[in-house]
């Protein structure tokens, strides 16, 4: 139990074990994942967030920041987890091609302000995401191979250092500390919103195309051909499904920022391949973007697995992929392959595996681990040995994402910034 003493520092909701409402409050968006925390807060503006941190110094104690829990690490026992829902504001200038956003929004909403102003942030696949803990740690984008991470884009981060004091980290105010939040986590700041560049967006063209399972060979051969020479504006993703109850499928996901026309010719070998299921190519509305993947956006038991290739193998198009529910390899290289202005740095990578299975009960979870470490095992060739920084499972560290070096910097970053731990990352850079 915390200190009673919680409830007269902070103005937001105050929840301990016991309290009505405190376990609903409490969970991650993985349902596998679970947050053995010591009380939630839902912070009412920025300076409940800096009262909050300075009554968790005074106890000892530790503040995890969340706003829906993606990416939960579960490495929160006897943490204040505090939700900054309620830090909703979003603004968007677009003649300086400007978002301003609280660290509460989610994707979505961003997409939604820019989109009718022909701009666009550097959003991921899902709507529902949160746009701090996302580009904390990156931030892969569909347009990512265009504009590299999402955390480059930042201009600013609005934060609460580890004395409960508010303060603007930028390159000038505050180079290192602006690096190590531009993909390093939240361990060093609990950033209350955030100023980040949009970028043109007058038209995109995108869609998915779905074939049974049977031509998941020719599918991936066209997906290898398109990938070789794409440009940046163009991104395509490969996907195998086997859901329960339904025949097994393959899929293209694409993106192309720019005119129609343009991206439908550099596609066209997608034409070629027969028997497809649905095809909802087209002009795609920014507001639209999260809706390509089809990804869930209500809070699930599913137990993911990323690792980043070196390369393609074809039998990632025919090797069996059940009791997963899916695989989707995600193209990357352009400028993800640049040096990066922040810890994220260069993705040297071509690409990404992503490998999903559900875990409502322990004998289905044991399965899904086990065939994620078959697959693993059977690509070593192309297996690269290391994975994005926000798709880390909870049981994966830091240590998995970053350089030996950059993982160096970012631990000497915290404890000068935060020498007794006051904050919590989903994966803390000393775990």
């Amino acid at each position: 139990m915390v200190n009673a003493d919680v409830r007269k520092a902070v103005r937001g909701r105050v929840l301990e074990p016991g309290d009505d409402g405190f376990d609903a409050a409490r969970r991650a968006w993985n349902r596998t994942v679970d947050q053995p925390v010591a009380a939630v807060v839902a912070a009412e503006d920025a300076e409940d967030v800096a009262a909050l941190v300075r009554y968790a110094r005074r106890s000892g104690l530790a503040v995890t920041a969340q706003a829906g829990g993606h990416d939960a690490s579960g490495d929160v026992e006897g943490v204040i987890l505090l939700r900054t829902g309620r830090l909703d504001g979003v603004r968007v200038r677009a003649e300086e091609r400007l978002a301003r956003v609280g660290a509460g929004v989610n994707w979505g909403r961003v997409l939604s302000a820019a989109g009718p102003r022909g701009l666009t942030g550097l959003a991921g696949s899902s709507p529902v995401v949160n746009v701090a803990g996302y580009t904390l740690g990156g931030g892969l984008s569909w347009f990512g191979r265009r504009y590299g991470w999402a955390a480059d884009s930042v201009r600013a981060f609005d934060a609460v250092d580890a004395d409960g004091e508010r303060t603007r980290v930028t390159a000038e105010s505050d180079p290192e500390l602006f690096w190590g939040l531009k993909g390093g986590g939240g361990d060093f700041a609990l950033v209350t919103s955030l100023e980040f560049d949009l970028h043109p967006a007058p038209s995109v063209y995108g869609g998915r195309v779905v074939w049974p399972g049977t031509r998941a060979a020719e599918v991936f051969e066209t997906f290898q051909t398109i990938t070789r020479d794409a440009p940046p504006e163009l991104t395509v993703w490969f996907g195998r499904f086997a859901f329960p109850g339904a025949p097994p499928m393959a899929a293209l996901d694409l993106t192309y920022l720019g005119d129609p026309r343009e991206g439908a010719a550099l596609v066209r070998g997608i034409d070629g391949i027969d028997g497809a299921i649905s095809d909802d190519r087209g002009l795609v509305a920014v507001a639209g973007l999260g809706g390509i993947a089809a990804e869930p956006t209500a809070p699930a038991a599913s137990l993911p697995r990323a690792e980043l290739l070196t390369g393609l193998d074809e039998g990632l198009a025919t090797e069996p992929i059940e009791p997963l529910i899916s695989i989707q390899i995600r193209h990357l290289s352009g400028a993800l392959a640049g040096p990066g202005g922040g810890a994220s740095g260069t993705l040297d990578e071509p690409y990404l595996l992503q490998m999903v299975g559900t875990g409502p009960d322990p004998d289905l979870a044991r399965a899904v681990r086990e065939k994620q470490a078959r697959f693993v095992e059977r690509f070593e060739a192309v297996i690269a040995g290391r994975k994005p920084y926000t798709l880390l499972t909870p049981e994966e560290t830091a240590a998995d994402a970053f350089p030996g070096p950059v993982l160096a910097r970012l631990r000497e970053l915290k404890r000068s910034r935060d020498p007794q731990g006051v904050f919590r990352a989903n994966h803390s850079v000393h775990r």
